[in-house]
C-alpha cells in the first residue's frame, strides 16, 4: 500500500510541475496539516519535561493544551483564508477551517499546578514539572 502513495505523491510532484499554470494551488502553499503532523521532541531531567510542538500558522489563542496526571494533550484550532484580487474582482479565494489535537502519556505524573506554555514562532514550548504531591487537571496558559 506504501507503494500506491509515493509512486502517486511522485505523479502529483510531476504534474504539479508540469501543469503549474494550469490548476489552481492553495495560496498559502499546504492543505491543513493532519492530526500527526504536530511533530514533538521531548527532553527531560531530573525535575520536568520540557516539550517542543510544531504548531505554524496558529494563533497562541487558538492552541489549547490540558495536562493531566501523566497525559498531555495538544488541541489548534487552525482558521487559514487565502484570496487573490485582480481588478477588484476576486478571481481565487479559498477558506481552511479545521482542528489538530495530538495526546501522549509521559512515564511519571506531572505537576498541573506548575505548567506553563510559550509559543513563539510556531513552536509551542511546555515546561511540565515532575509531580510530588497533589491531584487534578489545569488548562495551561499560554504566555
Amino acid at each position: 500500500m506504501s507503494a500506491l502513495i509515493s509512486r502517486s505523491r511522485l505523479l502529483d510532484d510531476l504534474f504539479r510541475d508540469f501543469a503549474s499554470g494550469y490548476t489552481l494551488r492553495p495560496l498559502h502553499g499546504s492543505p491543513l496539516p493532519a492530526a500527526d503532523r504536530i511533530k514533538v521532541d521531548i527532553s527531560e531531567n531530573d525535575d520536568a519535561y520540557t516539550v517542543m510542538a510544531e504548531i505554524p500558522g496558529v494563533s497562541k489563542e487558538d492552541i489549547h493544551v490540558t495536562v493531566e496526571g501523566n497525559v498531555v494533550s495538544l488541541h489548534a484550532e487552525i482558521k487559514q483564508q487565502d484570496s487573490q484580487q485582480k481588478d477588484g474582482n476576486i478571481v481565487h479565494s479559498e477558506r481552511y477551517y479545521g482542528a489538530v489535537s495530538r495526546s501522549f502519556q509521559l512515564p511519571v505524573e506531572l505537576d498541573e499546578a506548575e505548567a506553563s506554555a510559550r509559543y513563539e514562532n510556531g513552536i509551542l514550548t511546555l515546561l511540565l514539572r515532575k509531580k510530588k504531591i497533589g491531584s487534578g487537571s489545569r488548562r495551561v496558559a499560554i504566555q
